[in-house]
């Protein structure tokens, strides 16, 4: 069925994710999957009936508590135990969308058949997903190490009855919902709790939503850097592909290729120039997004090979009959990209906040601010303070969440990834610079009204038609957080697939 992805059935990449959120694709557990989980199920099973030695978050207790053996008739209790103790996230909720990502991901990593659990897990997970029954989950609690073990476990209460959830816009008791529905309390076997609570997904559910969001907000920054550029009346020389191929980093191949298209047919870039060069903010355009597109490309890569692996512990393998306690629940190799992306994203808003400022300096036959009769009016004085405020702001979001470390669980966790933080820090600069590029745009478009008679070239100036029925020209001064707001809100609509 076209609706339906069958999970389990491959790996997943970004583009299937992005269908499953846009076209709100139903999950169905793959018939392969089935087998491995059903498979890994049973060997689990047959190994705990058999084993003369305490197996890890098994027949023992969880972290410090490792050397605590548990009876077998009490394992299922453990794990309860495990998922309710361990709901500690706080803070503010997180969106529904990063929720049904978390699920999305943690049903793909127990349909590879290492984790354990048993097949009715996974299926309550997908029936969750399916139907909108969200649990609530906050945003502060993880420290990224044996994964991320609070907020995972907000997530999987309801699954055993317990705890709140969202269900057709209003919050109510999780036991409501699966009364509802029809469905029974899960009732967690030996290791399940820990299938759950143990992985990276509440990081790699923000990151999925962070690198997706961070494809769009790139091609957004070039489209509206080039109209700046149109604006400021700079000069194409920079964006020549011979000086790219001088120093060859695909980012940079890539952003001077964009400009040379995207501004063919203008008469404004096409006119001679009295200037000889432009400022950096316009002049290294190539180099500064060039560089936040390579970064983009190797957190993604990163974050691929995340959203495909099993990062729960123990890892079980019945081929090779091995029951392995190891680190894959981690999040290093998280914590780095995140922090390295957030980096990359906020040069992107700091360089865009430094055109805004020149386009409003009174320069190069543009009135100061942007405005005809200035003085009596502030034109666009302050909407680049505001910019200047959220520049400043990602600076303090970039402080490197992955060089920090905690001690915790009595010693045994005694280093931490903290990659939720550098996770929920990086949703915080996406949301920057969708404003700080609003603003920007703001600007170019204001300023490039100055130069008519001329035209840019007919795919920006299609661009701006479109733009201009929905934010006007400033005459004189209006209530400017009112055009921010609508210009964010074109932005996000607009697609910009086709650039």
């Amino acid at each position: 069925m076209k609706n339906v992805y069958q999970i389990g059935s491959g790996n997943l990449t970004f583009e299937i994710i992005e269908r499953i959120i846009n076209e709100n694709l139903k999950l169905e557990l793959a018939s392969e999957a089935k087998e491995r989980i059903q498979r890994c199920r049973d060997y689990l099973d047959k190994k705990i009936a058999e084993s003369e030695v305490p197996l890890y978050g098994i027949t023992t207790g969880f972290g410090s508590l490792y050397n605590r053996n548990i009876s077998l008739d009490e394992l299922s209790t453990l794990q309860e135990n495990l998922v309710k103790s361990h709901a500690c996230s706080v803070g503010a909720e997180m969106p529904p969308l990063i929720v049904k990502l978390m699920f999305l991901l943690k049903a793909h990593a127990l349909s590879l058949g290492h984790s354990g659990v048993q097949v009715i897990t996974v299926q309550r997970i997908i029936d969750f997903f399916n139907n909108d029954v969200l649990p609530i989950v906050y945003d502060r609690g993880s420290l990224g190490a044996s994964g991320d073990l609070a907020p995972l476990a907000n997530l999987f209460l309801p699954l055993i009855g317990v705890g709140d959830v969202y269900y057709k816009g209003k919050r109510c008791e999780a036991i409501s919902v699966l009364d509802e529905f029809g469905w029974e309390p899960v009732k967690l076997k030996s290791k399940e709790g820990l299938a759950l609570l143990n992985g990276t997904q509440f990081m790699s559910a923000n990151g999925v939503y962070a690198i997706l969001k961070a494809f769009r907000l790139i091609k957004r920054a070039d489209l509206i850097a080039a109209i700046s550029l149109e604006a400021f009346d700079g000069r194409i020389d920079p964006f020549m592909d011979c000086i790219q191929q001088m120093r060859p980093h695909k980012g940079q191949i890539e952003t001077g290729a964009f400009f040379r298209r995207i501004l063919e047919g203008s008469e404004i870039i096409a006119r001679p120039k009295k200037h000889v060069q432009d400022p950096y903010s316009f002049r290294c355009i190539p180099q500064v997004h060039g560089a936040t597109k390579d970064a983009i490309h190797h957190v993604a890569s990163v974050l691929l090979t995340e959203i495909n692996s099993v990062t729960d512990n123990p890892t079980i393998f019945p081929d090779e009959d091995l029951i392995i306690s190891g680190g894959n629940f981690h999040g290093q190799p998280l914590a780095l990209v995140y922090d390295y992306l957030a980096i990359a994203m906020a040069e992107l808003g700091n360089i865009s906040e430094r055109r805004v400022s020149q386009l409003i300096m009174g320069l190069r036959g543009l009135p100061e601010f942007l405005i005809a009769n200035s003085g009596l009016n502030s034109g666009f004085m302050i909407p680049q303070y505001a910019a200047a405020s959220m520049v400043s702001q990602n600076k303090m979001y970039c402080y490197a969440a992955s060089s920090d470390s905690i001690v915790s669980s009595n010693g045994q966790e005694d280093h931490v990834s903290m990659g939720a933080n550098a996770a929920t820090k990086l949703y915080k600069v996406m949301d920057n610079l969708d404003h700080i590029l609003a603003i920007e745009l703001m600007n170019a478009a204001q300023a490039i009204e100055f130069r008519r008679p001329m035209k840019s070239s007919p795919v920006i100036e299609k661009f701006l038609s479109r733009y201009r029925n929905e934010v006007p020209f400033v005459k004189e001064d209006i209530v400017m957080y009112k055009e921010i707001h609508k210009t964010v809100a074109f932005l996000k609509r607009y697609s910009l697939l086709n650039f």
